[in-house]
């Protein structure tokens, strides 16, 4: 299996290659340079070859590899990345610096990964099938929800023009990549134990973790979405450029339920397909969702901006939540307890209650400091009530833990 995934990675990548060069030869005229394009190629080969050595130092449970690598990417990023633009003020030299930092954080892991007994000539096309209808479905899912969005946005410069597509964008992009790594970071640590579970104790016990998996998910996921809400004037205040404020709030605030369909689709629900290996209803999954959207922005009434599209999207990802979680009954999985879902809802309803008269005040970052703290407090005595996700249980077994 190792030596079909890199003989497939290897011919993707050429596959690639060959293609950008045939492009480049091809004459056409584009905006940006021939070596500011060849720089954006690279670097997204570079970021599909760091993606699949992450996912072979999960498959090998190599914890400390995976956070080697990641540390080590952003790190480099960071001083080469960030460092190039900031300083040389230049595309070129902050492309050249992403490529260095993924190489360099490969480079860190290559003997851990060695597999000798993996040679090219091991390939087989049945390898490379298991893993094509294990992996498509997730890929073309994905292609489903990033194209939807893009085909919002180009009716909202239709309708409304570039600058309030500009405005919906940033709102809807700086939300998604919050919630995403929130939800990322979980998943590293939940998913690992969900397949740890299946091959060591069976299926039944692989479930029965999912269960807990999507317990922690929402009782994470749920008060940081509410939170985000009931912080935007301080967030907007803080970080959010001045001809951005007032529609980043806006349309961020409308678009906070689709967040938390995104979150329980790929955290919570998607494994469940995942440990099954039946990853066909994704597709299905996304295309309700993305169907649900199309139809309605086409057909809805125009407002005088873009709210209505934002409330659209948003209830792309909810449908998309309810239809994947109505196939994943087929698959008889365990759920999370009723007690946990009411005691997660009651406990964010309390944070909201206690922190929405701050919303009011003036903001800042005094009122933004308030109200994590605040609200962290209230919530956490909601976790320790009612045991959320286990975050109780699992916090008191640590401190019990000999040093």
């Amino acid at each position: 299996m190792r030596a079909t995934l890199d003989v497939s990675f290897a011919l993707l990548a050429v596959g690639l290659s060959v293609a950008a060069v045939a492009i480049l030869l091809s004459g056409a005229q584009f905006k940006l340079s021939s070596g500011l394009i060849t720089l954006a190629l690279a670097a997204s080969i570079a970021n599909g070859a760091f993606d699949y050595h992450t996912a072979l130092v999960r498959a090998r449970f190599l914890d400390a590899h995976y956070a080697r690598l990641v540390i080590v990417k952003n790190l480099a990023a960071f001083c080469l990345t960030g460092g190039g633009a900031f300083f040389f003020h230049s595309a070129t030299m902050a492309l050249t610096g992403a490529c260095i930092s993924i190489a360099g954080s490969i480079f860190t892991v290559r003997a851990a990964l060695a597999d000798p007994q993996s040679p090219p000539r091991a390939a087989t096309g049945s390898a490379a099938r298991s893993v094509m209808g294990y992996a498509f479905p997730i890929v073309a899912a994905n292609v489903i929800y990033q194209l939807v969005p893009l085909f919002n946005r180009g009716l909202i410069v239709d309708y409304y023009g570039f600058a309030e597509a500009g405005q919906f964008s940033l709102a809807y992009d700086m939300g998604l990549r919050i919630v995403a790594a929130i939800g990322s970071a979980l998943d590293v640590l939940l998913f690992q134990i969900a397949v740890r579970a299946d091959d060591n104790h069976g299926r039944m016990e692989a479930k029965a973790q999912l269960a807990r998996n999507m317990a922690v998910v929402l009782a994470i996921v749920a008060p940081a979405c509410a939170g985000l809400w009931l912080t935007l004037p301080s967030v907007e205040q803080i970080i959010v450029p001045s001809e951005f404020r007032g529609p980043f709030a806006h349309y961020l605030g409308l678009i906070v339920p689709g967040l938390v369909g995104f979150a329980l689709i790929n955290y919570a629900i998607n494994p469940i397909f995942q440990i099954a290996k039946r990853t066909a209803p994704l597709i299905a999954a996304a295309l309700i969702g993305g169907g649900f959207d199309i139809v309605l922005v086409l057909s809805l009434p125009r407002g005088t901006d873009a709210s209505m599209i934002a409330l659209v999207q948003a209830g792309m990802f909810v449908i998309a939540f309810v239809a994947l979680t109505f196939f994943a009954m087929f698959t008889r999985p365990h759920w999370p307890s009723w007690r946990n879902l009411l005691g997660t809802l009651l406990a964010v309803a309390a944070m909201s209650l206690g922190l929405l008269p701050l919303r009011d005040w003036q903001p800042g970052l005094g009122t933004l400091a308030l109200q994590v703290f605040g609200g962290a407090a209230i919530y956490g005595l909601g976790v320790a009530a009612f045991d959320l996700g286990g975050l109780r249980s699992l916090a008191l077994a640590r401190l019990r833990q000999p040093r």
